[in-house]
């Protein structure tokens, strides 16, 4: 197959060949190394306040600032991907974010380390949404679904691997490995993408950038995260400040982009399309739940049981094997079986799976907890791929890198702002509990419970049917 041109998915051969899987194995590689970087790091939070001589919650913003520059770069990724060609841009970040991993291990200060921590997060946040639209386009709508229900599974592997791969090199290296291990893989994408993913070309348009909401929906939504984070920390002042501006500049990007005559970075017209809203909404809140829970449990395995990175990471495990399982049932139906009957089934399972954690104040054996996470693992798999289908499927082509960006956009602002509302959350139930550490995260996931309610309710308006195949 030539780099030079796309070689578009025979939609009437559903067969996926080798080549296809390999490109699919590629793409996901960028998908990991962002996914993992993402918890690896938290594993030395503390190694690196000893490192440095900075204090626990100043060296916090080594996480911190790694998630803001995600949530800034994923609004630009549709635009970037049309302008430029999706293959190009997937290259181009995979070479930011290594940039920034090596900078990263070259760190001298905690104010560096920070910064450099920047430009790895700006390039880990363009890779999911070019890697997805890249593959949407080369497999086309029928192919679609059973690829994406493989490569979405990296993302749920990610806080189980995290852990166990940043304990497991603390104990035998010293802390910038935690940075340097990304080098290899990133440098085996780069070659192996440049010789079987082939180019998808840019819009024809060329459209403009969209200036305007670029300066108000990226910065809206990090300083809106900011906000949220800092009401964790109990500051209210910075706090109330970042909420209330995160939340005017998001109120001014929705009016912008229905006035304006340009294409905006992300269309708000998009969510009043179906199936689009009802995806919007499933997305959002579920990844409100799931990476919620994420930072939730292993909080509460090392402050409420005293484990260790290592250990938290192991308990966690049952949960990857679930996604596995869920994988494969996903790809082995996503044709066959209506999509919303599959991703109410994987909210029920998720929710299903999260309700033994309410009853963490009276003691839950390892045993439930190993089947409730596992069970999660195959709800959260038979759920993200599917949704994602159900739009790519429904869409034309020369949107797909706008509504890759939406979704993506959606997923990593669920996730964010899930996580610092159940920071706050899990602090002040802290507080009314008298640091009765199981009962206070017992009251929390109550509130993920209802987060994956509303996921429910957003499934419940999806399509009851496929959509017919292009011919």
């Amino acid at each position: 197959m030539s780099k030079e041109q796309v070689a578009p998915a025979a939609v009437g051969r559903q067969r996926i060949d080798a080549a296809l899987w390999r490109v699919a194995f590629i793409l996901v590689l960028g998908t990991f190394m962002a996914s993992v970087d993402a918890t690896i790091v938290s594993v030395g939070i503390d190694t690196l306040a000893g490192e440095f001589g900075a204090s626990v919650a100043g060296i916090q913003w080594v996480s911190t600032a790694y998630l803001l520059a995600v949530v800034t770069a994923v609004p630009a990724s549709g635009w970037l991907a049309d302008r430029y060609g999706a293959r190009r841009v997937w290259l181009v970040a995979i070479g930011v974010f290594l940039l920034g991993s090596a900078l990263c291990a070259l760190a001298w200060s905690a104010p560096s380390l920070i910064v450099f921590r920047v430009v790895q997060g700006l390039g880990a946040g363009l890779l999911p949404a070019t890697g997805q639209a890249l593959l949407a386009r080369i497999a086309g709508p029928g192919r679609t679904g059973r690829l994406i229900s493989v490569v979405s599974v990296v993302p749920l592997l990610a806080p189980v691997l995290g852990p166990l791969a940043g304990g497991g090199l603390l104990a035998v290296a010293s802390w910038p490995w935690l940075f340097l291990v990304n080098l290899p893989v990133g440098v085996a994408a780069v070659l192996l993408a440049r010789r079987h993913v082939p180019v998808v070309p840019a819009s024809p348009g060329r459209p403009a950038f969209d200036v305007q909401g670029a300066l108000l929906l990226s910065p809206g939504l990090a300083v809106l995260v900011f906000g949220l984070t800092e009401v964790a920390h109990g500051r209210a002042l910075t706090a109330g400040l970042g909420v209330a501006a995160g939340l005017l500049m998001l109120a001014g990007f929705a009016v912008h982009g229905l006035r304006t005559r340009r294409t905006p970075l992300i269309d708000p017209r998009l969510f009043a399309r179906p199936p689009f809203g009802a995806a919007a909404l499933t997305l959002l809140m579920l990844g409100a739940s799931v990476f919620g829970t994420m930072f939730l449990l292993p909080l509460y395995f090392q402050t409420g049981r005293g484990l260790s990175a290592w250990e938290s990471g192991l308990l966690l495990a049952p949960q990857g094997v679930g996604a596995a399982v869920g994988t494969v049932l996903v790809n082995r139906t996503i044709d066959a079986v209506a999509p919303r009957t599959l991703v109410v089934t994987g909210i029920v399972l998720v929710l299903a799976g999260t309700v033994p954690f309410t009853q963490l104040g009276h003691g839950l054996p390892d045993a439930v907890t190993a089947a409730a996470l596992a069970l999660r693992g195959v709800g959260m798999a038979m759920t993200g791929a599917p949704v994602m289908n159900i739009v790519y499927s429904r869409i034309e082509p020369e949107r797909v890198p706008r509504a890759a960006a939406a979704l993506n956009l959606l997923n990593t602002v669920g996730g964010s702002l899930g996580t610092a509302a159940l920071a706050v959350v899990v602090q002040s139930r802290l507080t009314a509990r008298h640091q009765d550490v199981p009962a206070a995260f017992a009251d929390t996931f109550w509130w993920v419970v209802a987060l994956g309610v509303l996921a429910a309710a957003g499934a419940t308006r999806l399509p009851r049917t496929r959509a017919a195949r292009p011919t």
